[in-house]
């Protein structure tokens, strides 16, 4: 054997122990503990974790808006206006429309009774007279509750034009 085999025999073993080294670190890349990002892990396991986070999020607080907007309407359906514009209010047969003073209301179809334990029970200042308990109101007249708790009733479906603070029961 001469010095030419032994040159290839030392070539062929540093290769080998080359590759040997490269396999090793190759092969402690991308386990559990420091994992290799690829497409696949991407696609398959954080894209959906992330979106299932955020959803959940999202239900959490969409839950809570959604309770806070219902009671804040709870409230308004309470304390139906407290405004200085007129806002058209429904009311079905039977139902009662009371006030605060100061409150105006205008019945613009149906029908309707005062209602007040006090006289006088509503001003019309259309007419310039006052209205009693269970008399009628005339449709296009403007009255004004001259006490807190002074209201309308519905005889049938009547709607109004209110401006002030009421509640209806």
């Amino acid at each position: 054997m001469g010095r030419s085999c032994l040159t290839y025999i030392c070539a062929i073993g540093l290769v080998v122990l080359v590759l040997a080294g490269f396999c090793t670190v190759l092969a402690q890349q991308g386990d559990k503990d420091d994992p290799l990002v690829t497409l696949s892990y991407l696609n398959n396991q954080l894209t959906p974790a992330v979106l299932k986070q955020v959803d959940s999020e999202l239900n959490t607080k969409g839950t809570a808006l959604s309770n806070k907007l219902n009671a804040q309407i709870d409230n308004a359906l309470g304390n139906v206006s407290s405004g200085t514009t007129y806002q058209m209010i429904s009311l079905a047969a039977g139902k009662t429309l009371k006030g605060s003073a100061g409150t105006e209301v205008l019945l613009r179809s149906g029908t309707a009774t005062c209602v007040s334990s006090a006289s006088p029970g509503l001003l019309d200042t259309t007419a310039g007279t006052t209205l009693e308990n269970g008399k009628a109101l005339a449709a296009n007249h403007l009255y004004i509750m001259s006490a807190d708790g002074k209201g309308v009733k519905a005889g049938s479906a009547a709607t109004f034009l209110v401006r002030g603070e009421c509640t209806i029961s």
